[in-house]
This record gives C-alpha cells, sequence and structure tokens, in this order.
C-alpha cells in the first residue's frame, strides 16, 4: 500500500475528537511530503538534529505542526523551542522550568504534554504518578508553557487487556489533575498510542495518537 493509502484506511478508524501524528523519524522527505500530499499536517520527531535537517528541506509547507515525542536534554531545549509547536515529552520540573524560562525570553508558549510513567518502567522517562501529583504546584506557576495534558508509554511485554488498563488508569490521572481546577495546567489532550495499540489507545479516550510504521513501513536503521 501507498503512504496515501495507508493514511486513509487509517483515518477511517479514527474518530474525528483524535489527532493524527505521522511519527516522521528516520523517515525521508520524500516520504514525509508523501503524507503532506495526502492531508497530514502534524509530524512527529524524536531528535532535534534530524527534525532540524527535516524542516530545512521542507520549508515551502509552512502550516506543518512539528511535534517533539522524544526525550529532550536540557541543553537543547531552546532548539527545542525554536523548531517545535508542540512537546509532548516534557519529562521532569527541573525541565518544565528550564523550558518556561527559556520560553519566555525567546516570546514563544509552546503548547506541551507531561509525560508519565502510570507504571515503574526503567526504560522509560517520565513522571511517576506521586511524583507528578506532588509537582503539579509548581508547574502551574510555569507562565510560558501551554500545559495540555499528558503524554505516556506503556511498558514493554503487557497484554492488550493490561494496555487498555494502563491507558484508562491516564486518562482517570488526567481527569484528577483537570479537578484540582489549576489556573496553568489543562488536561485537554491525552497523547496516547502508537501503531501496536491504538485502537486500545482511542477506546481510553486518546485525543492523539503518534504513528509511524503503520502509516511508513518498517524504519532503515
Amino acid at each position: 500500500m501507498t503512504i496515501a493509502s495507508q493514511i486513509d484506511s487509517i483515518r477511517q478508524k479514527l474518530p474525528d475528537s483524535v489527532r493524527l501524528i505521522a511519527v516522521s523519524k528516520q523517515v525521508p522527505v520524500e516520504a514525509v511530503r508523501e503524507a503532506y500530499k495526502a492531508g497530514i499536517r502534524d509530524f512527529g520527531e524524536s531528535r532535534i538534529q534530524e527534525a532540524a535537517d527535516k524542516q530545512s528541506q521542507l520549508q515551502d509547507l509552512p502550516d506543518i505542526n512539528w511535534h517533539l515525542i522524544g526525550h529532550l536534554q536540557a541543553n537543547k531545549a531552546a532548539k527545542a523551542l525554536e523548531l517545535f509547536q508542540w512537546i509532548h515529552s516534557i519529562d521532569s520540573l527541573k525541565l518544565a522550568q528550564r523550558l518556561d524560562r527559556i520560553a519566555g525570553e525567546m516570546s514563544r508558549s509552546p503548547q506541551v504534554c507531561l509525560q508519565v510513567k502510570i507504571l515503574p518502567d526503567p526504560n522509560k522517562f517520565g513522571w511517576s504518578v506521586p511524583e507528578l501529583l506532588t509537582d503539579l504546584g509548581e508547574l502551574n506557576e510555569c507562565q510560558h508553557l501551554k500545559i495540555q495534558g499528558l503524554m505516556t508509554i506503556p511498558p514493554l511485554g503487557l497484554d492488550e487487556e493490561q494496555i487498555l488498563e494502563f491507558y484508562n488508569s491516564t486518562r482517570e490521572l488526567a481527569d484528577k489533575i483537570e479537578e484540582q481546577n489549576f489556573s496553568q495546567i489543562q488536561m485537554r489532550e491525552l497523547s496516547m498510542g502508537m501503531s501496536g495499540d491504538y485502537h486500545l489507545a482511542i477506546q481510553a479516550g486518546a485525543t492523539m495518537v503518534r504513528l509511524g510504521q503503520t502509516l511508513f513501513g518498517s524504519r532503515k536503521g
């Protein structure tokens, strides 16, 4: 199947309330252009340099929304703010505060998600649930970040029932945070679900799914 036909097939399965983010990391620029022609406007990248290289080749497509979905090193915060409209992977209070300060200096207001680990997972970045609940007060003092919701990635090795429970727990956490009525923290978005489990994430209330292999096929390298 072509990229365009894959996108059309996936779109037929997505509710209108769910935003499709095409994960274009390790995908050639030509494939990004093909996805763009098929109507995709949201693209996800994991590495700052790869995103910068792609953006320099795609300057004729100014209405793309770029989403950073990979781990962000603190020393690359300013560059991330230059390149991305969305940052899904804010994974610590320290990083949030650094981004907030630099965003203020740059007169930017990025839309962001807070990365949370619903289950312990040494292979993932993010807050544990107790850590996040503890840090919400200080996160609410970030004036330049538009905190829109949560992002999460389930641990490897879960079956479908466990994955669904994991995503439901993420939605319940977002509801719990929303009930606290913070002035600077919204919980409108749930960035969860990838190529292998997006149907479960949608069932649990995902508003953004991050699909790479399903759209572009297996990556090279």
